[in-house]
Parts: C-alpha cells; structure tokens; sequence
C-alpha cells in the first residue's frame, strides 16, 4: 500500500505537488492522471525517495521506502526506461541490479522470459527500441518480486500486442494482491487496466475514486440520433443548455435533451428516425472535463482547425 498525506514538493517559486493526500491499495491498479506538469513524476519520484518532500509525508506499507533494508523486494519502479547504460546487454544489466540485493541468476533469466526479453538477453541496450527499454524495465521492476510496484507511462513505445501484454500483466498481479500504481497517457487504455482512480491538476488532487464512479460522476444526458435528414432535425433541438453535433448526413448527438424529446421532435417533423441510442461518457470524456482548467499547456483548437 502506498500512502501519501499532505505530500507537498517546491522547486523554486513553483510548487511541484501540493498537499497530495491518497492511497494505493493492494489488489487493484490504481491509475495516475493528469495533464503535463501536474506533479505525476515528481510524486512518484517522492515515493521511492529519488526526491525529498517539502510537506507532508509518503510511504509503502507503512514506513518511508528510504528505510527499507531491501528495497527491491518490497517495491519495483519504473521511472525512465532509458536510464541505463547502454553498453551493457540486457542480460548483464539485470544480473548487475540482482547483485546488490543477493538474487541469483536463476531469477535473471525468470524475468527474461516473463518479459518476452530472452531472445535479446546478450545484445546491447543502446541497439534497443523504446518498446525494448520498456520490458527490459518490467524486467528489473519484478527481479525482487515485490509486492508494490510503480510504473511512469509503461506503453510508451510498445506495439498493439505489447500494449495489451502490459494490460494483462499489471492486472494479473493486482489479482495476487500487489498494490499497483500506473501513470498513462492513454485513456483508453486506462479505462481497461485501472480499478481506481486519481487525478492531479497542478499538483493537487483533484479526483480520487473507482474508474465505474469517476466516469459515472461526469456523465450528460448524451444521445446518438440516426435519422432520415440530420440538417433538418439539428436546427430543431437546438435550445439553451443543449448541445448538437452532427457527425454525418444522417447522425447527430445530443447532450442536454431527453431522448423521448428527441424522437417527438422527430416524427413532428416527419423525419424517419433509425436509431436512437443513450451514449456513456468515456473516462477521456471525464478527464477533460475535469481537467480543463488544470492543463498548463494548452493548444490552440482555432489554429488546428485552421
């Protein structure tokens, strides 16, 4: 279990994490969001002790991970894939992390295989590819097996199946009861792999809850209408609070505006109506609504568009 309360970090005038308070728990995959600069990176950083809090205090299973005597065996970090040298071949990198806590190379070679890495063990890291970099980091998280683990973006970099491996291995150890803590980009992926979710905003907590709730706490009456003439029936729903984007000639969807409404709407005017179909928010969907005011570098959509 990993708990923080009232984690805070400054750099300078800046306030990194701000008063974060939250727990991991074991058993389930808790994911970690939030936009660039939200404080994701530096609070994992604060957890395994490579920064030291301003404020507040973490720990892993009920003490500071910097007071543990064997930290490999209690937790596995993932922070920057590339951070090794690349001389060295994948095989004598783990060996040489084994060494400093008395693993034997029979649990190199264990983790090799568990990370699809065997076939590359003897060749040289610099020769790798981002996704390589990425399991070989797998990889030395689990030579300790531990029961808490840390990953900072893990996908970055994988293929589709690689991708859907780290899904299936994460949640396969939060089902031995290891507590997992998990930062991505990719929503969607996100929505398939966590249990639980917080979200930071400029360094503060700004959502902590299970993924079903999160996503539930930020759905809108939504509706995808399929009809006969979408530019007609547009113009018709149109009103104060409700929103309409048509999205082809013969679809719309609707926010803010009953479906019974809708299909009135429709047959008043004589239109054929085809589908009529409630829309659940995403946990993308949720995430920016949430987040829109906490992003501190924001594109700009008029330009894109452009």
């Amino acid at each position: 279990m990993i708990t923080a309360e009232n984690l805070t970090k400054r750099f300078g005038p800046k306030t990194a994490v701000d008063r974060a308070t939250f727990v991991a728990r074991p058993g389930q995959v808790t994911g970690f969001l939030g936009p660039n600069g939200a404080g994701k990176s530096t609070t994992m950083r604060m957890v395994v002790g490579l920064d030291r809090p301003d404020g507040g205090s973490v720990t892993v299973a009920g003490r500071k991970f910097t007071d543990s005597p064997a930290p490999m065996t209690e937790v596995g970090s993932l922070l920057d894939a590339k951070a090794l040298h690349p001389g060295r071949t994948a095989e004598s990198h783990l060996k040489m992390l084994a060494a400093t806590h008395g693993i034997g190379t029979k649990r190199v070679h264990e983790v090799l295989e568990m990370t699809g890495m065997e076939q590359v063990a003897r060749k040289r890291v610099g020769g790798f590819s981002l996704g390589m970099h990425q399991r070989l980091g797998i990889a030395a998280t689990m030579l300790g097996d531990p029961h808490t683990l840390i990953f900072d973006e893990p996908v970055n970099g994988l293929d589709p199946e690689g991708v859907h491996w780290v899904r299936r291995f994460v949640r396969s150890l939060a089902a031995e009861g290891r507590t997992i803590f998990l930062s991505s980009h990719l929503m969607s992926e996100m929505a398939q792999t966590a249990d639980h979710i917080i979200v930071l905003g400029k360094g503060r907590v700004l959502a902590d809850a299970p993924v079903s709730e999160f996503i539930g706490g930020a759905a809108s009456e939504r509706t995808r209408v399929r009809v006969s003439d979408a530019a007609r029936l547009a113009p018709l729903l149109e009103a104060d609070g409700v929103a309409v984007t048509t999205t082809g000639a013969d679809v719309v969807e609707v926010a803010g505006l009953a479906a019974s409404t809708i299909a009135h709407a429709a047959v008043g005017a004589g239109l054929e109506l085809h589908e009529l179909t409630p829309m659940r928010a995403s946990l993308e969907d949720a995430y920016l609504a949430l987040t829109g005011d906490a992003t501190e570098y924001h594109s700009d959509e008029a330009a894109i568009a452009a």
